[in-house]
């Protein structure tokens, strides 16, 4: 982003938004709300749309956020349902396991007309799958997608978890966004789903045919990431660290990227920055750490 420029883009992160409860303590969590946060503090506007319970724990989420200086107010406070936790088993190689907990208040993220608002002015909007388990949170997602710009950037993390998907979801999913992003394991099962063959390259070949998308970006862990649009291909290695644990880490991969593209950046450019700040997050407990100064002015 360029930092003479006082049009700050805003950014949007829709669906869950919990505690992530880890080994090493409980920590801000939720794939849109990690996306949120990286934005933040890499200098954009960001927002978050989702829900919480009227509990201490969403209490303790709101005054996060506001800390960090994150748009909380399309925040849907819920007396019916609690606020979302998900438990974090983390394995010897920092890898995550989630056991998510069922109807949290972000399954049940009420629509409001302020949040068509927001989706009018929006340069960005990222969004999953795993808060579309829930028929009103799902709808209230659809609506802000389609109250978007057409040249808003419309990003599936597709951040499959347990069974919380189906094709159907998916399937809307991906004709309603222009850039995809997701890893290895969650590419094999979208060739699983919708019959995808070959190689990778011919997979994601398959992907730009059947779908409005206009880049991939395809992470591979310690390996790096390839970014791909239908006439190029960004490859960067990983970069080497201490893995403490990589809750997140795709989260903040992701809002480098959308940065990047909003930038105008070069493909080699965002994916460097992108798996940059992906590598620092690894190395930190948790999935909103705090970035060093030196190290967001050199992504954003």
């Amino acid at each position: 982003m360029n930092k003479h420029n006082a049009a700050k883009p805003t950014l949007i992160g829709i669906g869950e938004i919990l505690w992530d409860l880890l080994p090493t303590g409980r920590k801000l969590g939720g794939a849109p709300a990690n996306f949120a946060y990286h934005v933040k503090v890499l200098g954009a506007n960001a927002a978050v749309i989702s829900a919480v319970g009227e509990d201490e724990a969403g209490r303790d989420i709101l005054q996060a956020l506001n800390r960090l200086g994150v748009n909380s107010t399309f925040i849907v406070r819920d007396h019916r349902h609690p606020t979302g936790v998900v438990t974090v088993d983390i394995d010897p190689q920092g890898v995550p396991a989630y056991c998510i907990r069922e109807n949290a208040a972000w399954d049940f993220i009420s629509f409001h007309p302020e949040m068509m608002t927001l989706a009018q002015r929006a340069d960005a909007v990222c969004f999953g799958s795993l808060c579309q388990r829930s028929g009103e949170s799902r709808s209230t997602i659809l609506k802000v997608l389609g109250a978007t710009r057409k040249q808003c950037r419309r990003i599936f993390d597709i951040n499959l978890r347990q069974a919380y998907y189906s094709p159907s979801v998916i399937e809307e999913s991906l004709q309603l966004s222009n850039v995809l992003k997701l890893n290895d394991e969650e590419l094999n099962v979208l060739a699983e789903m919708f019959g995808l063959g070959g190689s990778t390259a011919i997979r994601i070949s398959q992907l730009f045919r059947m779908y409005p998308l206009e880049l991939i970006a395809l992470t591979r862990g310690r390996h790096g990431a390839v970014l791909y649009t239908p006439s190029a291909i960004s490859e960067c290695g990983g970069f080497p660290v201490s893995v403490v644990d990589t809750v997140g880490a795709g989260d903040a991969f992701t809002a480098a990227l959308a940065l990047g593209i909003l930038s105008g950046a070069s493909l080699d450019t965002i994916n460097h920055r992108a798996c940059r700040l992906a590598a620092f997050v690894c190395s930190q407990p948790g999935a909103t750490p705090e970035i060093p100064a030196w190290l967001a002015s050199n992504i954003s």
